[in-house]
């Protein structure tokens, strides 16, 4: 009798073009370059960890003041964050955060940022999950909504 054919075994190679993802689309070496940016220095894309550490020196200048005068409120908390990012991004081109850590927000042809942007912008900011949605150039959903990029200026 004939007996069925076993198949042959998988192996690791067989499965593993699915277990890597897809293929990366991003082609260049660095956040930025595909917009003729630097790789670092002034013009430079900002990278993470400064964005971060911008994002809790501002949270916590709002968290000292909410505490201050309306004893920690959570809403006043938010509130005072919103304000300072409107206030200072639409006028400076920056956070308190950005400028301690030199960062600017600037439009994509180089301008500065007008009242629309900082609004669109904070609004995404603060709904949290915009910032993390992000392309090859490290730029959030909050930033490509008006056509905005946070750069180094230092």
């Amino acid at each position: 009798m004939n007996q069925p054919e076993r198949p042959e075994r998988i192996t690791r190679q067989d499965v593993g073009s699915w277990l890597e993802g897809p293929p990366q689309l991003n082609q260049y070496d660095y956040p930025g370059q595909r917009l003729g940016r630097p790789r670092s220095g002034p013009g430079s894309i900002a990278r993470w960890g400064r964005r971060i550490v911008a994002l809790l020196i501002d949270w916590l200048i709002a968290l000292i003041l909410s505490a201050l005068i309306f004893h920690a409120d959570p809403w006043a908390n938010l509130s005072i964050f919103v304000v300072l990012q409107l206030v200072m991004v639409s006028i400076f081109g920056r956070s308190i955060g950005h400028w301690i850590l030199g960062m600017q927000v600037q439009r994509m042809a180089g301008g500065p940022v007008n009242i629309l942007d900082a609004l669109v912008r904070t609004v995404l900011l603060i709904l949290v999950v915009p910032p993390f949605v992000q392309d090859p150039d490290q730029r959030g959903v909050h930033d490509r909504a008006r056509g905005l990029i946070l750069v180094m200026v230092r």
